[in-house]
């Protein structure tokens, strides 16, 4: 990276922060450490990390709290992390809006490829993006093409498509899939969205055969995976 990224790692365990920190600083990331959840978003504002590893329970104050304090003042990309599996748990940070989602025991090696993931796609800036996907979006024509044709979208498909685009490698539960699908805010079902997502795949894979690039997230929801098309 041509800009050593500064990543803040907020977790009550020691041991694993260390090892974590040990992990990113050997892959050349500058890594600062919180134990304690009330001095975080002080540190945030004078530091401006370019990634947070917020860990769910802290003292001081919950990674929940932490979370929609910081949204306040920021988007720097979060990673949840968190003992807690149950699926409420899961959907409720990713619902809030975080970037990612790892669950305790996690191999620090696999949470420093995600770091370097999101940050990829934090800084792909979109024409780079159109480039390398072939998708190109036109917000306002409402107009969706891959390489060059043009693909026939419902107004909800095309705000599904346009969502994730926008978002690669970003998970989604339905719900927040919901909010942003329609305009009137009506109330249906969270299987609207796998009807959706259905007609959508079979769209996208008319024109990119042998592909899966909306990738089902068990448990949880959807997310755009653009490395899964091979132009």
């Amino acid at each position: 990276m041509d800009k050593q990224k500064n990543i803040l790692i907020v977790e009550d365990e020691p041991k694993l922060a260390e090892v974590l920190r040990e992990y990113l600083q050997q892959s050349g990331f500058q890594v600062g450490w919180l134990a304690n959840g009330l001095e975080v978003a002080a540190w945030v504002r004078e530091q401006t990390p370019d990634l947070i590893i917020l860990d769910l329970m802290l003292p001081g104050k919950d990674g929940l709290q932490i979370f929609r304090e910081l949204r306040q003042f920021t988007e720097t990309p979060i990673i949840m992390a968190t003992a807690k599996v149950d699926e409420i748990d899961r959907l409720v940070g990713l619902e809030l809006g975080a970037d990612d989602y790892v669950c305790k025991p996690y191999s620090p090696r696999e949470l420093v490829v995600r770091v370097k993931n999101i940050l990829r796609r934090v800084a792909t800036p979109a024409r780079e993006l159109m480039v390398e996907t072939g998708i190109e979006i036109d917000p306002e024509r409402m107009e969706a093409r891959i390489n060059g044709q043009a693909l026939v979208l419902t107004p909800v498909e095309f705000r599904l498509l346009q969502q994730f685009v926008n978002n690669p490698g970003k998970v989604y539960s339905r719900n927040h899939l919901l909010d942003h699908l329609y305009n009137d805010h009506r109330i249906v079902t969270d299987r609207a969205v796998d009807s959706h997502i259905k007609n959508l795949r079979r769209k996208l894979e008319a024109a990119l055969p042998e592909t899966e690039v909306i990738r089902s997230v068990y448990g949880i929801g959807y997310k755009f995976d653009p490395t899964g098309i091979d132009n």
